[in-house]
């Protein structure tokens, strides 16, 4: 089996008294795309925020290559440049064109030079199929165009795993199939992802690995093949019937 890249154990959050992550283990491989389903505050989100350290968790462990960043002082730009994350608000910069957008991360975090870190940002831009529209503000593009953006960006820092916090909620139903194809190609290429998703049908299709949260606490978690056709648990069981018509 290829490298643990992130190995999550026992990861806890509380918000006051509110627990909403409960005891939550996950490991991931390079190469694996972790599709995690499961209904509206379940923890999922809270989870890729934690791992993300954009939330701060009440305990556990979170290794990246073994080391707890948690327990250890780390750079924060530093790991989150390894480790980025895809919002479903696409949180690009209003008064930057979409080549700055892509640029700015490699030049403040990675320092790299004008030249270089141009050349890489047409280049993700180009991949994600937002070439004709390098210059154009956010405001001048639809979401699906601002959420292929903000995959390019978050490309451009070459990380070792992306997080993608339910990156279709926010789109109209015919911008969703634009950004899932990039998502699509992306797990062809390799890229190792966590994707917080309600879209099933590309939960089944792409992952290597499905995980169903309920109430802060991962119920199952298995091959897809395993959860969509032969779910062990009632609560997967009750949640799926919801969007397949198979139980």
């Amino acid at each position: 089996m290829s490298e643990a890249v992130l190995d999550v154990r026992h990861l806890v959050k509380s918000f006051g008294g509110n627990e909403v992550l409960k005891d939550v283990n996950i490991t991931v491989h390079t190469g694996d795309v972790v599709c995690v389903i499961g209904a509206s505050g379940s923890g999922k989100s809270t989870m890729l925020r934690c791992i993300n350290m954009l939330e701060s968790a009440s305990g556990g462990e979170i290794l990246f290559h073994g080391q707890d960043i948690l327990a250890n002082r780390i750079s924060v730009p530093g790991y989150r440049a390894k480790v980025g994350m895809v919002f479903q608000s696409f949180n690009l910069f209003h008064n930057m064109s979409a080549l700055d957008n892509c640029m700015v991360g490699m030049r403040r975090v990675h320092k790299q030079d004008k030249e270089t870190s141009r050349a890489k940002a047409l280049d993700y831009l180009d991949r994600v199929g937002m070439a004709p529209y390098v210059n154009a503000r956010p405001r001048q593009l639809s979401g699906g165009q601002q959420q292929r953006v903000a995959i390019a960006r978050a490309l451009a820092m070459e990380p070792e795993i992306l997080l993608f916090d339910e990156p279709t909620s926010a789109l109209d139903p015919q911008m969703v199939g634009e950004v899932l194809a990039v998502m699509r190609k992306l797990a062809a290429d390799g890229l190792t992802m966590i994707i917080v998703t309600h879209e099933m049908a590309f939960a089944r299709d792409v992952s290597t690995h499905v995980v169903y949260m309920q109430d802060g606490v991962i119920w199952e978690e298995g091959p897809p093949e395993q959860i969509f056709q032969h779910p062990q648990m009632p609560e997967t069981r009750d949640f799926l019937a919801r969007f397949l018509n198979e139980y």
